[in-house]
């Protein structure tokens, strides 16, 4: 078993993502935790680039991070300035941080049209900066910047750059395939080369620009590299940087290499969710090991089969990244998908096969009409229990609602004000009206207004999300649309759907699911805790 350092470039390669920016406080809670999951070298940013890189150097030793060290990132000296007078080198030292990390040049393009130096001359560079940072450094990394292209241009030249480097004393030697426009077998070969010329610790680091950043890490780790260098989530400029929350559990689980504990290996999945958070992105639920669907299970077949083994369709088992197994339920679905998801919410319908049967037919009929329950099990719940009680679980029901949308005067909002009647528990009638900043909004208000009189536990309901999608455009703007809404209170969230000509209507299904699964929830806690209770009396 070999040990693989974890190189993290969240804080600065990261940043070069579309779309992606942290604010300091940011980066030091993203810092926390990639110390938290076992993450061994952090790179905080660029000192030289910006006043916020600088503040995180200095607000990061207060943290007190247990195990990671703090990398400082900047470059090779300019030409014609001595190292000692560069100031990108001089605002590294000034980091004070544990190691240093700088990019360098090792391709023969590169020098002769970027830096328009002498070819010799950038190998003088590359030896000066790093002689200069070890005398002021504990640890010098060297990235070798388009290592892969320039060893396919100019083998010997890109030789003579790291050779540069490891006789300066460099550390570490990262071989960096900038384009990522390399393949697992160049990749092989040229750290195979490098090995066979020098002694000096290698690393990677891979863009992923051809789809191919992580398996041309691990391929790096097979054949000698002892650090990987990546970001969570894989974000980066253009497609990305290699993703370390799929890097970490294939060198681990698959190749039997040491990166994490067990324990910290099951933080991969509350990482990248955070990570997610922080950047105000939507989580990819199709990624690899840690996302939603990634063992998520919808034709019946295969839920058949992983009930009596997972192993038939599940290549881990999740919960060693800090994953689950799900379930989906559509029209695809069979008895086992039914049978799996009761149990999950504690219902018995193993001994009711006409309830399933029942249940079945009518989830095909209503995903025929556009239903949706795959991000909706709130919805679905309340669904299986109609078919096991033979009537749908309700504490009010619904009479009907009229919402008005009207704007007075261009150039001002738009004034949203939604009446609804329902009928409570024991009968009373409800007549309410509310405002909001829509007409969704509005009937989310009144609907609480109303059901807060006779269920104040309702205050505690969020929406979190809304999506509205058109199912089949034929008919424009009079087609059917689909509202998924997601609520949640202080402990968990929940999905439920609604589908009409009408999107007021399928919002107005939505809603009134929503708020009829928080009170169906209270009161199944309720019931439990009861028989708990009396379980322990008895006992």
């Amino acid at each position: 078993m070999k040990r693989v350092q974890l190189y993290d470039t969240t804080l600065r390669d990261g940043c070069q993502a579309e779309d992606v920016s942290f604010t300091l406080d940011d980066k030091l809670r993203i810092a926390e935790r990639l110390d938290d999951l076992g993450i061994h070298y952090v790179e905080g940013g660029w000192p030289g680039s910006n006043p916020r890189d600088a503040e995180f150097f200095q607000a990061v030793k207060r943290l007190k991070l247990k195990q990671a060290k703090v990398a400082a990132f900047g470059s090779t000296r300019r030409a014609g300035v001595r190292a000692s007078e560069d100031r990108n080198l001089q605002l590294c030292v000034r980091a004070d941080a544990p190691v240093v990390t700088i990019v360098g040049k090792a391709w023969d393009l590169h020098v002769r049209e970027d830096l328009r130096i002498p070819l010799k001359e950038n190998l003088e560079v590359i030896h000066d900066s790093i002689v200069y940072l070890k005398k002021h450094t504990d640890e010098v990394i060297f990235d070798a910047e388009h290592f892969f292209d320039g060893l396919a241009a100019n083998r010997a030249y890109t030789l003579e750059c790291v050779q540069a480097a490891a006789d300066a004393g460099a550390d570490l030697i990262c071989l960096c395939d900038t384009r990522g426009g390399s393949l697992p077998a160049q990749v092989a070969a040229a750290v195979d080369a490098v090995r066979a010329a020098l002694s000096t610790p290698l690393g990677i680091h891979c863009h992923n620009d051809c789809e191919l950043a992580v398996a041309n890490s691990v391929t790096a780790v097979d054949h000698g590299c002892v650090q990987v260098q990546g970001t969570i989530n894989g974000f980066g400029e253009r497609c990305g940087n290699a993703n370390l929350i799929s890097v970490i559990p294939v060198l681990q689980l698959k190749g039997g290499h040491h990166c994490l504990t067990p324990t910290q290996l099951k933080k991969l999945a509350e990482v990248s969710q955070f990570v997610y958070e922080l950047s105000n992105l939507e989580p990819n639920k199709r990624q690899a090991f840690v996302g939603q669907s990634a063992f998520a299970h919808k034709g019946g077949l295969h839920v058949a089969a992983v009930q009596k083994n997972p192993a038939t369709y599940e290549h881990i088992d999740p919960a060693l990244v800090g994953n689950s197994q799900r379930v989906l339920v559509s029209d695809l679905a069979g008895r086992s998908n039914i049978l799996y998801k009761a149990a999950s919410y504690g219902i018995d319908v193993a001994s009711n096969k006409p309830a399933v049967a029942a249940l079945l037919q009518e989830l095909k009929d209503l995903e025929a009409r556009g239903f949706a329950y795959e991000g909706a099990d709130a919805s679905f719940e309340l669904l299986m229990k109609k078919a096991l009680d033979g009537d749908r679980v309700r504490y009010f029901r619904p009479i009907g609602f009229r919402v008005i949308d009207e704007k007075r005067v261009e150039g001002e909002p738009p004034i949203a004000e939604a009446t609804i009647m329902l009928e409570g528990p024991d009968g009373q009638l409800e007549h309410t009206a509310a405002q909001g900043s829509g007409p969704v909004h509005a009937l989310d208000q009144a609907l609480r207004k109303a059901l807060g009189k006779f269920y104040p536990e309702i205050a505690h309901v969020r929406l979190h999300d809304y999506k509205v999608r058109v199912l089949g455009g034929a008919e424009g703007t009079a087609a059917v649309v689909r509202v998924l809404i997601e609520s949640g209170d202080e402990h968990e969230r929940w999905g439920t759907v609604g589908v009409s000509h009408n999107v007021i209507e399928a919002s107005w299904q939505a809603l009134v699911d929503s708020m009829d699964y928080k009170l169906y929830k209270e009161r199944r806690g309720a019931h439990r805790r009861r028989r708990a209770t009396d379980a322990a009396h008895h006992g």
